[in-house]
């Protein structure tokens, strides 16, 4: 499977507590940090609900 090079790009301050959880989830605590992921339905949902928090690219 491809796999996604996600970087959060702006801060969780002021955001849902849901897309606060989201992006713990996924890894990201500091703006800059990037993380590999496989591409799965799972990880493009939670993309999906931080996408304006977040910049992808495929690996």
């Amino acid at each position: 499977m491809a796999e996604l090079c996600i970087t959060q790009i702006r801060s969780t301050i002021g955001n849902k507590p849901k897309a606060r959880a989201t992006m713990r989830a996924l890894g990201l605590r500091k703006i800059r940090q990037s993380v590999v992921k496989e591409d799965t339905p799972e990880v493009r949902g939670m993309l999906q609900r931080v996408s304006h928090l977040v910049l992808v690219k495929e690996v």
